[in-house]
């Protein structure tokens, strides 16, 4: 296997970079839709743990726009990025190469959270804090939609 297997777990730690829930809640609703991970993936067949993912998902998007609102690079912020971006990079990898999905998940996911937080500072001075939320949001969901969809198989028959 080359690096390029990994690139669908390096992806996912990107997203992770700017919304640690969204890997973890896009997962959990293409379980939902009957997609299977080509790695394993046990936590998030768990009924509990997939709607808990969706519920942090959505509320990680609700919360964002409030004006006390941690940075996502504090001490918790980058706690759960890795480890939505280890679980996401896991599941998102070959059978066999989770723990190097994961790596390069959490790998690409802690330097860019400092490096898209640059960002929406830099988008918030300019048109404010919802605003440029709103437009974070979007473009990240879609990618760890993307990411996730072109990613995941069918559920066998």
């Amino acid at each position: 296997m080359n690096l390029r297997s990994l690139l669908s777990s390096v992806l996912i730690g990107a997203v992770a970079s700017s919304r640690s829930m969204t890997p973890m809640a896009s997962i959990a609703a293409a379980r939902l839709a009957g997609r299977r991970t080509p790695g394993q993936l046990v936590l998030l067949d768990h009924p509990v743990v997939k709607y808990g993912a969706l519920a942090m998902g959505a509320g990680e998007l609700l919360g964002d726009k409030m004006k006390s609102a941690p940075d996502r690079t504090v001490f918790l912020g980058l706690l759960a990025r890795v480890m939505s971006a280890g679980i996401a990079g896991a599941a998102l990898a070959p059978q066999g190469r989770e723990r190097a999905g994961a790596a390069a998940a959490v790998g690409t996911a802690v330097p860019l959270a400092y490096a898209t937080l640059a960002a929406r500072k830099q988008a918030m001075s300019r048109i404010g804090q919802t605003r440029s939320g709103l437009i974070e949001d979007a473009l990240v969901v879609a990618a760890g939609i993307a990411v996730v969809a072109l990613s995941m198989k069918p559920r066998r028959s």
